[in-house]
C-alpha cells in the first residue's frame, strides 16, 4: 500500500513538473535570435564616409540583422564577422576607442515597439580599460540604458545626448565590482521590465528602477576589442502581446492616413549614361519657355577626397530629355561628390533670362543659360591668410566651393554673389563680378540672407556669424562655439514673434538665436545638420522644424516646435537625408523626403511617420530633389543616380481648386547643405 502510495506521489510530482516545465516553456517567447552564422564573413562595417549624408548607397545597407549605428571618419570599420576555432561566426569589434568619449562602436536590431524583455549576450571581452556591454531600449545611439563593464565595475547607466560639446550625459544607476578574466566566454544578461532594470553576469548581480525609456530595440557596443558570440532576446507571451498591440495600433494608424495621399506615379524618365552625377544637378529655366529644366554638373577633384573640387562637365537638357548644350568632357569617374562646387541658375542682371553662373578653371563665369555662352568672367579670389598645413586650398586662388545669390545693394533682386572657399573665407562681388568685400571667418557650409534691419539690404547669415551689407561683422559667436555650422537659416516662425536665426551646428548640435546672435535654445544632440523648417503639423502653432545627425550618430531625426523644443525623435535608419519639405497633398501640412529607397526610404510626415512608399518599380534611388515641374503648386519629386533621373507626380495630378503653394529657398540658391525654408502661402 505504502509504495503505490509512493508511487502515486512520485507520479503526482512529475506531472506536476511537467506542467510548471511546460507552462514556463510555452510562456517564454523568443523575440529575437542570431547566432551571426547567416552573415558572410568579412567586414561588416563599410567605409561609406560622407556619401550617405545626402545619397542612398545600397552597399551601407544592412547585411544582416544588425545596423551599423555608428561611424566617423576616423573609425569607418571597426566590426567583422569571423569564425572562431570550432568554425562557428562571431560579430567582431576590433578596435580601442582612443577617438571620443561621445561615440562609440555600436550596432543595433529590433523592434523599437519592445518594452518588457530580457537580453541575453554570450560574448569573450578582451579587456574592461574601456567600456563595452549590451543596450536595453535602444531609442538611438545617443539614448539608451547599457549595462556594461568598465574598469573594474559593472555599471547600469542611463545615456541621453550630452549636456554640452562632447560631454555625453550619463548617469550611473548601479553598479558593482566585477573583476573580467580578459578573453573569458561568458553571458551577460540584460532585464527591463516596467521600471525595473536588472544585469547580471557571472555571479554578479544589479538592480535599478528608472522608467525614462520605456522601450526600445537592442544594441551591442565597446569601446574595446571584443568578440559577440550570439544575442538573444526573450519575453513572456504577455508582454510580447503588449508590444504587438502597440506596433498593430501605429500601424493602423499609418494605414489610416495614406488613405489620404494620393500615390506616385511616373512622369518623366531621362537617360543621363555617361554624364550623369550623384546630387549635383541645378534647376531652372534655361530655353525661356518658362517651364524648369535641369543642368548636370560632374566635378573636376583635384588631389585625393573633397578638399578641392570646382565644375567638371555641366550638360543642360530639358525634362523632355532634349540636350540643349554641353560644355566640358563627361568623365565616369567624376560623377560621385561628397561636397558642393560653385555652380547655379539664376536670372543674375533681372532681365528676365536665367544665366549660368559656375567656377572653372579659377575663373568665376557667367553663361548664357539657353547655350552655355560665357558673357562674361573675373578670376576667382586669391587666398588669403593661408595656413601652410591647409588641405582645403591647394592653389593661388580657391576653386570655388559654392555660390550663393542675395541683394546687398538694395536693387530689389538677387543681383550679388557670396563665393566661399571650404570653411574659412568668404567674398562679396556684385552682379558684374567686381569685389565687395571679404571676411576672414568661420564660414560653416552655406549662407542664408535676410534684410534683418529693414534698410532693404541683405544681411547674411553665415556659419556662426551675421554679416551687413558692406561686410562688417554685426555679430559673431566663432570664440563661442565648435566646429561649424552644417545649415543656418533665418526664420519667422510665428507670425507675431520675432525671426530666429536656426543652426544645425554639426557636433555642436542645435540652437536658435535672436537677431542679434543671443543663443535662446542649445540643443546637443550630436552631429546636426540639413535642417528643414515648415508647416509640418497643423495641431502645433507656427512652423516646424526637423533635422537629422551624421558623423557618430547617423540617422537620428529630431523635430522641434516654433519655440525650439524637441518634441519627438526617432530613427528610421543609419543614414543622412536633405530632409526635404514636399507639398505633396496641396494641403496645409507638408511632408518631407527621408530617401527614395522602396525599403528604408519614403516620405515622412511631422509626427514621424511613414505615410508614403516609392513604388517598387525599379527607379534609381541615389539622390532626390523636391520642386513643382508640372505647374499645379505641388511638387514632384526628382530621383537619379548616375545613369538615369525619374520624376514622380501624384496620381491625382493635375489638381485644381485651392492649393497650398509654399515659399521656399530659391532654386538659385541649392546647395547639399542649405536649411530649407518653405513658408505657408496659398495659390491666389
Amino acid at each position: 500500500m505504502s509504495r503505490l502510495v509512493n508511487n502515486y506521489f512520485n507520479l503526482c510530482c512529475l506531472t506536476l513538473f511537467i506542467i510548471i516545465f511546460s507552462g514556463c516553456h510555452t510562456n517564454q517567447e523568443i523575440l529575437f535570435f542570431d547566432d551571426f552564422n547567416d552573415i558572410k564573413r568579412g567586414p561588416y562595417s563599410i567605409a561609406v564616409g560622407a556619401h550617405t549624408e545626402y545619397h542612398y548607397l545600397h552597399e551601407a545597407a544592412p547585411k544582416g540583422k544588425w545596423e551599423v549605428s555608428t561611424f566617423t571618419w576616423h573609425r569607418m570599420l571597426p566590426w567583422s564577422v569571423r569564425a572562431n576555432a570550432e568554425g562557428d561566426n562571431q560579430m567582431v569589434c576590433d578596435v580601442i576607442n582612443d577617438f571620443s568619449s561621445y561615440t562609440h562602436p555600436m550596432l543595433c536590431a529590433g523592434n523599437r515597439f519592445w518594452g518588457d524583455y530580457e537580453l541575453s549576450v554570450n560574448l569573450d571581452i578582451e579587456s574592461d580599460e574601456k567600456m563595452s556591454g549590451i543596450i536595453a531600449r535602444y531609442q538611438n545611439d545617443r539614448c539608451y540604458y547599457v549595462f556594461c563593464l568598465d574598469n573594474g565595475k559593472a555599471q547600469i547607466r542611463y545615456v541621453h545626448h550630452a549636456r554640452a560639446f562632447h560631454e555625453p550625459y550619463e548617469e550611473i544607476l548601479a553598479e558593482e565590482e566585477y573583476n573580467l578574466v580578459p578573453g573569458k566566454n561568458m553571458t551577460m544578461q540584460f532585464s527591463a521590465r516596467g521600471n525595473k532594470l536588472t544585469g547580471t553576469i557571472g555571479d554578479v548581480l544589479i538592480e535599478a528602477n528608472d522608467d525614462r525609456y520605456k522601450n526600445g530595440k537592442v544594441a551591442l557596443v565597446s569601446d574595446v576589442p571584443v568578440k559577440y558570440n550570439w544575442v538573444k532576446v526573450t519575453s513572456t507571451r504577455k508582454e510580447k502581446e503588449e508590444f504587438e498591440s502597440m506596433e498593430k495600433e501605429f500601424e493602423e494608424e499609418v494605414r489610416k492616413v495614406k488613405e489620404e495621399i494620393p500615390g506616385m506615379v511616373v512622369w518623366k524618365k531621362l537617360n543621363t549614361k555617361g554624364f550623369g552625377v550623384g546630387r549635383n544637378l541645378r534647376f531652372g529655366d534655361l530655353d525661356g519657355d518658362g517651364e524648369p529644366d535641369v543642368l548636370v554638373t560632374q566635378v573636376k577633384r583635384h588631389g585625393p577626397g573633397d578638399a578641392n573640387s570646382e565644375v567638371g562637365c555641366m550638360t543642360a537638357m530639358t525634362f523632355d530629355g532634349e540636350r540643349l548644350w554641353q560644355i566640358g568632357k563627361p568623365d565616369r569617374d567624376n560623377a560621385e561628390l561628397t561636397n558642393d562646387v560653385g555652380v547655379q541658375i539664376h536670372d543674375i542682371n533681372n532681365d528676365g533670362k536665367n544665366e549660368v553662373i559656375y567656377c572653372k578653371n579659377f575663373e568665376i563665369v557667367v553663361a548664357e543659360g539657353c547655350t552655355g555662352k560665357t558673357l562674361y568672367k573675373t578670376p576667382t579670389p586669391k587666398v588669403t591668410n593661408k595656413d601652410p598645413n591647409e588641405r582645403q586650398n591647394i592653389f593661388d586662388r580657391i576653386l570655388g566651393d559654392c555660390l550663393f545669390f542675395c541683394d546687398l545693394s538694395g536693387k530689389g533682386y538677387d543681383g550679388d554673389i557670396i563665393i566661399k572657399d571650404r570653411y574659412k573665407r568668404v567674398w562679396a562681388y556684385n552682379s558684374n563680378l567686381q569685389l565687395l568685400w571679404y571676411n576672414f571667418i568661420n564660414t560653416g557650409h552655406y549662407p542664408y540672407a535676410y534684410d534683418v534691419d529693414g534698410d532693404g539690404k541683405d544681411e547674411v547669415a553665415i556659419g556662426y556669424s551675421m554679416i551687413d551689407d558692406d561686410g562688417s561683422i554685426i555679430w559673431s559667436l566663432d570664440e563661442e562655439l565648435d566646429d561649424h555650422a552644417d545649415g543656418i537659416a533665418v526664420v519667422r516662425y510665428k507670425d507675431d514673434e520675432e525671426p530666429v536665426i536656426l543652426c544645425s551646428a554639426s557636433d555642436e548640435g542645435i540652437f536658435f538665436a535672436d537677431i542679434n546672435g543671443n543663443i535662446i535654445k542649445h540643443h546637443y544632440l550630436g552631429h546636426v545638420q540639413n535642417p528643414a523648417v515648415a508647416n509640418f503639423r497643423d495641431d502645433l502653432p507656427g512652423l516646424e522644424t526637423v533635422s537629422i545627425n551624421f558623423w557618430g550618430n547617423q540617422g537620428i531625426l529630431n523635430f522641434f516646435d516654433a519655440d525650439g523644443e524637441p518634441y519627438l525623435s526617432i530613427e528610421p535608419n543609419q543614414y543622412g537625408s536633405m530632409c526635404l519639405p514636399v507639398n505633396w497633398t496641396g494641403r496645409s501640412e507638408e511632408f518631407f523626403v527621408l530617401n527614395a529607397n522602396v525599403d528604408e526610404g519614403g516620405i515622412y510626415d511631422g509626427y514621424g511617420r511613414r505615410v508614403l512608399d516609392f513604388p517598387d518599380d525599379g527607379h534609381p534611388d541615389m539622390c532626390n530633389a523636391v520642386l513643382d515641374i508640372t505647374g499645379d503648386c505641388r511638387d514632384e519629386i526628382v530621383v537619379w543616380d548616375h545613369h538615369k533621373i525619374w520624376v514622380y507626380s501624384q496620381d491625382d495630378s493635375p489638381k485644381t481648386g485651392k492649393l497650398y503653394k509654399p515659399e521656399r529657398n530659391p532654386l538659385s540658391n541649392y546647395s547639399n547643405y542649405q536649411a530649407t525654408v518653405s513658408l505657408p502661402g496659398w495659390e491666389n
